[in-house]
């Protein structure tokens, strides 16, 4: 497992750019995301850095082998989680993690031996996309959400505003160079 994420190739969530844009120092992408079959650990009544330290292992551990047939399927990035905004812009105490099956594995992945780890079929999505460095904490995701909002304002995007979703590419132990996403769905 940690072969795969740190050293082995890492299969990137497939997607087309269909635009640009930004405004002072904020720039975004529109993004078409393929749809596919993800692995989900769902966590609530946690905060979410709480929450993400409970349901990453999980989706670790499925990802490196704890499943029906004990085969590694190494890493896709980002994984992605959605959270949930109050209407003071602060988050929910709940959050999902969607980690992309490899492809080698879309038609038929394994079964999670976790009960908490469910296999969902996702449509594609149409997200505006924003990037920031760091290890990125849920104070970080609500700021540079508020940021893409602000961003947005005045142009054409419109965007649900009842989830969200913020991605991280690397593994805990790359200590800088980070990326980390959030993403806005197109309405």
């Amino acid at each position: 497992m940690i072969r795969n994420s740190l050293f082995g190739s890492v299969e990137t969530w497939p997607w087309q750019v269909l635009s640009t844009g930004g405004k002072e120092d904020v720039s975004y992408e529109e993004r078409a995301c393929e749809g596919g079959k993800f692995a989900t650990v769902e966590v609530t009544d946690k905060p979410v850095d709480e929450a993400l330290r409970e349901a990453m292992p999980k989706i670790m551990k499925y990802v490196g082998g704890t499943n029906d047939k004990g085969v590694g399927m190494g890493m896709t990035v980002p994984v992605s989680f959605a959270v949930f905004p109050n209407e003071d812009g602060s988050l929910q105490k709940k959050l999902k993690v969607w980690f992309r099956i490899p492809n080698q594995f879309q038609g038929s992945p394994p079964t999670p031996s976790d009960e908490s780890v469910k296999i969902e079929e996702r449509e594609g999505i149409t997200v505006y996309s924003t990037q920031f460095g760091g290890y990125a904490k849920e104070a970080d995701y609500v700021a540079h959400a508020t940021q893409l909002r602000t961003t947005l304002e005045g142009t054409p995007a419109t965007y649900q505003g009842d989830v969200y979703y913020c991605a991280g590419y690397d593994p805990p132990m790359k200590p800088y160079g980070r990326r980390n996403e959030v993403w806005l769905v197109k309405a």
